[in-house]
């Protein structure tokens, strides 16, 4: 029953199920796993006058006027007034004409919702609310799940109970008995009951730490059995160090930092290995991962092998070509470009040179992972930005040698208690100093009144040959969503009022690739002087003459992603500068913003970020490649991951003898990676 579709359920009707389709769920087993990110506490009543902007209040008002039916800006809004004797606030709902006759005059309710302040008085959009009597008989812990447009919570809700009261008694556990009891951990079924709707704070408590340790648990149990067989399969190729390895490393444009050089020999130390290396170097924004990089290219090149490199985007792609094909010019290596963009003639006599052993470094984007790609003689496998890659990706890229060393790089700074979870499976190794000389970038965060200055600041600096990015959370005005600024009108705007007569681009995600690589090269090439973008450009982009960063709703972006964001900037030797711009009253984005102004350490960032909105979030959305916890935080739930790390290297050690049921599992029905394949 539980591998059942979610349309068995009585009164899923189609339309309902292909909401759920677009959050993962097809299964009544996803369904039941698809765990609240949070309860909201409603056992407290806030009066309105004490209310809290920009946060979520429980409320218990009066209606002391009838609903207003009628039209703002196109839009269909119910308004009224309500009133618990300290203040009134308005409650409304935007397209939902049928509100109008919920809600009667002198009846109490309870609403939940963000209150905010608006022309100098208070409001709550679309809270959630019930009358006073049922607010009074439930629960008072509430679960919110992460939904889509036309989900609602009272829906998801709804299924989820209604999948918990025909199914639960399906559901089995996979941890074995002895560690269950070793532990006192809560059964599964009662876990998944009162992680959805429990009875009480300890009730709730006690399940997510049994769903968390088995979450936790089995993704280390498929990295430790991943890591051993990649060790004990691929029997790699021992690579030794060239004697011209000191003269090239002479000839690099950068003195290699301390840093870089003990990343240089942890790196040149699994080449020598027989077994292939698996190591990911992460390192801030400029820290210099290319360089290194490049001298793991020429030991593998100067053995008689033939290494690839491949980068998330065209853009990146060029910039590394460009790179390294400058640094190998002396030493007879050759190095050749494979992109989406390469024309059919070029592929095909690219190809038949890289058969034959006459390309030595291949570099390009995900165009290197097609079939008839085939190399003569593959040593090693660089991926860049390893975060941007599903794991199918890296794996097939490496499967086109004959156990090749395969190096990841990401200038993603991860806490190194989820580097653990996100590349358990690889060795790690951080370059965490910056080369001599980068001036810091200058950080400055402020409300939308500071924006006249801003503009002056901006034309300023294009006047004197510099240039600027504008970033937007939203590529097109969306009516649904008020005061956020979209790339589209806010450029066309732009051109037309404060910045006319300068050269204003827009860039986004849902642009042709041809389109997108010619904005960028024309930005790169000092063609246009200000380029309004989504975070399409947060990784994979190089231009030394770029001194601003203004990024619009900055509560909208987690701190990594600002801080990946703001290296856009600062890559030359000009003074440079980001402007966070928000109107947010709420206490998690100033301390984001306060954070952002304090430092430049991208791994006290990426901390900070883990520590203020778990690991589900860490990166925003799903990204490519990125596995996404569904319960555990990476930040609070170290000590459980530390129990369950020695617990999983026991039964390693212990191999298969009293655990089979436990290794068929893993073998044939656990896939952690399976939504990012």
């Amino acid at each position: 029953m539980l591998k059942e579709s979610i349309t068995t359920l009585s009164g899923m009707g189609e339309q309902t199920a292909k909401r759920f389709y677009r959050l993962g769920i097809y299964t009544i087993a996803e369904l039941m796993e698809y765990f609240p990110k949070k309860h909201e506490d409603r056992s407290k009543v806030t009066p309105i006058e004490a209310a809290v902007l920009d946060e979520a209040n429980n409320i218990v008002a009066t209606v002391i006027k009838e609903p207003i039916l009628k039209k703002v800006n196109n839009r269909v809004m119910v308004s009224f007034e309500v009133s618990d004797g300290t203040e009134q606030m308005t409650i409304i709902f935007f397209e939902q004409p049928y509100m109008k006759n919920n809600f009667h005059v002198g009846l109490i309710y309870n609403f939940y919702g963000t209150v905010k302040l608006k022309y100098n008085k208070l409001n709550m959009v679309s809270p959630s609310y019930q009358t006073l009597e049922k607010y009074t008989q439930q629960t008072k812990l509430i679960p919110v799940y992460a939904s889509t447009y036309q989900l609602s919570q009272f829906i998801i809700r709804k299924h989820i109970k209604n999948a918990i009261d025909i199914a639960i008694c399906n559901v089995s556990d996979v941890i074995p008995t002895d560690i269950v009891a070793k532990h006192n951990l809560m059964p599964k079924r009662q876990a998944i009951e009162n992680i959805h709707f429990p009875k009480d704070d300890a009730s709730f408590v006690e399940a997510r730490r049994r769903l968390v340790f088995e979450e936790l648990f089995l993704l280390q149990l498929s990295l430790y059995i991943l890591k051993s067989d990649f060790r004990q399969k691929q029997a790699g190729t021992v690579k030794q160090s060239p004697v011209d390895l000191e003269a090239f490393v002479e000839t690099l444009p950068f003195k290699l930092t301390a840093a870089q050089q003990r990343v240089v020999k942890e790196v040149a130390a699994d080449l020598k290995l027989l077994g292939a290396a698996n190591r990911l170097i992460q390192g801030d924004v400029g820290s210099g991962k290319t360089v290194v990089a490049a001298i793991a290219l020429f030991i593998v090149v100067r053995n008689g092998f033939q290494s690839t490199l491949m980068a998330p985007t065209e853009v990146l792609a060029r910039q590394h070509f460009e790179f390294l094909e400058k640094t190998f010019e002396a030493f007879d290596i050759s190095v050749a470009l494979l992109t989406g963009s390469t024309t059919k003639k070029q592929k095909m006599g690219l190809l038949e040179k890289l058969a034959k052993g006459d390309i030595d470094i291949l570099v390009g984007t995900h165009a290197l992972i097609e079939d008839n790609v085939v190399y003569a003689k593959l040593g090693l496998v660089i991926t860049d930005e390893q975060h941007r890659f599903g794991v199918r990706q890296r794996l097939s890229l490496a499967q086109k040698g004959d156990f090749p060393d395969v190096l990841a790089m990401t200038a993603t700074p991860i806490p190194r208690t989820l580097a653990l979870i996100l590349y358990g499976d690889m060795d790690i190794s951080t370059i965490d100093e910056l080369p001599p000389g980068r001036t810091p970038i200058k950080t400055n965060a402020v409300d939308s009144r500071y924006y006249a200055r801003i503009y002056k600041f901006m034309r300023e600096h294009v006047s004197n040959g510099r240039q600027c990015y504008i970033i937007c959370p939203m590529v097109e005005e969306n009516e649904k969503v008020e005061n956020v600024k979209d790339v589209i009108s806010y450029a066309e705007k732009l051109q037309a009022e404060e910045f006319a007569g300068l050269a204003v681009e827009y860039l986004h995600g849902k642009m042709k690739a041809k389109d997108k690589n010619k904005i960028m090269e024309r930005f790169a090439n000092g063609e246009i002087d200000i380029l309004v973008s989504t975070t399409v450009v947060e990784v994979g982009v190089n231009v030394p003459n770029a001194t601003i960063i203004l990024i619009e709703n900055a509560e909208r972006f987690g701190l990594s992603q600002l801080h990946q964001l703001r290296g856009r900037v600062g890559r030359g030797s000009y003074e440079s500068f980001c402007i966070l711009v928000s109107d947010s009253y709420n206490k998690d984005t100033r301390a984001r913003l306060k954070i952002m102004q304090e430092t430049t350490d991208g791994f006290k960032i990426a901390d900070t970020d883990l520590q203020l909105r778990g690991s589900g979030e860490f990166f925003g959305t799903r990204q490519h490649g990125l596995l996404e916890m569904k319960i555990a935080n990476m930040y609070t739930d170290i000590d459980v991951l530390k129990v369950v790390q020695q617990e999983v290297e026991n039964i390693m050690e212990a191999g298969i003898y009293g655990y089979s049921d436990l290794f068929n599992f893993m073998q044939n029905e656990y896939n952690p990676m399976a939504p990012v394949l």
